[in-house]
């Protein structure tokens, strides 16, 4: 989650707590002091809209999982300073008599505090379930990260070997040329020596001859 959406969060939340008592303690004032009350918390309002509005700004500018769940929680706060605005009309009402007063000083305060107390609470139960829900969104980003970079080591891996296999290929390419160019040689070797073995064959077979002759011819004489 975005630190800075975290920081506008924090402030609303102390600003959105300040406000309440504020207005709790207006409806038991009268005259200037009232009135300064309310201009306290007319100007606190101002603040909170703007913090609104730039939690608004920066959740807009995540990624989209993250934007998700931080304005599902900015309309949570929304809702909220909708409640105080609406707790300011009616403080500042005109129509309001001393019995409302009375009647808000004994009950409207205890039912207004228990629907601050209940949102504020559901704002905080709605706050943890979306930090868990980020939590397990970091996890699985993590856990996506971490499994790219061993499919991306796995690929390097056989890249490797692919080439290494390439170059096993090639050598044994080029030693059974080798082998092919040796038989060749071999092959032309023994041929040249069975010629010769008839050459010399045929010159013992024809020396033979002529000494035979030679003696014939020295015997017949």
């Amino acid at each position: 989650m975005s630190q800075v959406f975290e920081g506008y969060e924090r402030q609303y939340c102390e600003l959105s707590a300040n406000l309440t008592k504020k207005c709790n303690s207006a409806t038991i004032l009268d005259g200037e002091q009232k009135k300064q009350k309310v201009s306290e918390i007319k100007a606190g309002l101002d603040d909170a809209e703007a913090l609104i509005r730039k939690m608004d700004l920066e959740a807009r500018s995540l990624p989209p999982n993250v934007k998700a769940t931080l304005l599902a929680k900015l309309r949570e706060y929304k809702s909220d300073l909708n409640n105080l605005k609406t707790e300011v009309k009616r403080i500042t009402s005109g129509n309001a008599n001393q019995a409302a007063r009375d009647e808000l000083l004994e009950s409207g305060m205890a039912d207004a505090n228990m629907v601050s107390a209940d949102q504020r609470q559901r704002l905080m139960m709605s706050t943890e379930r979306l930090n868990r829900s980020s939590g397990r969104i970091r996890d699985s980003r993590k856990t996506m990260l971490e499994t790219e970079d061993l499919g991306v080591s796995i690929l390097q891996d056989l890249h490797q070997q692919r080439q290494s296999l390439l170059h096993a290929h090639d050598t044994l390419h080029g030693v059974d040329d080798n082998i092919s160019r040796s038989k060749k040689i071999l092959t032309t070797m023994s041929r040249r020596m069975s010629r010769n073995k008839w050459i010399i064959g045929t010159i013992i077979v024809v020396l033979v001859l002529a000494i035979l002759l030679v003696l014939y011819f020295k015997l017949a004489h």
